[in-house]
């Protein structure tokens, strides 16, 4: 009787084999769920970076208002009626508070 109920516990063993550790088994599904899943949303950050970018397209197409503006922003362009003013970055107070004079004793 023992030798036959060893023999079930083996032929279940066997049987659950594929299911778990197998080709198609639950951690190989489990996974790749889980590549699918950063697989959708790579897919829908590209989708909303492409939708931007058919926008510009359009943009650029009909209007000259993105044409002026990239002019400007990308290209440095001015129009004839302008002046422009290039004023130098902000730079730190000097350290004249910090620093203590050097002399005798």
């Amino acid at each position: 009787m023992r030798i036959l109920a060893v023999i079930f516990a083996l032929l279940i063993l066997a049987l659950q084999y594929p299911m778990w550790l197998g080709k198609g088994g639950w951690l190989q599904v489990r996974e790749l769920d889980r590549q699918l899943d950063r697989q959708r949303q790579t897919n829908a950050e590209l989708k909303a970076r492409n939708a931007a970018l058919d926008a510009d397209v359009r943009d650029l197409k009909t209007g000259v208002e993105a044409i002026e503006e990239r002019a400007r922003s990308e290209l440095g362009m001015i129009r004839h009626d302008e002046v422009f003013f290039q004023l130098p970055p902000e730079t730190a107070a000097p350290p004249s508070a910090s620093i203590k004079p050097q002399g005798g004793r």
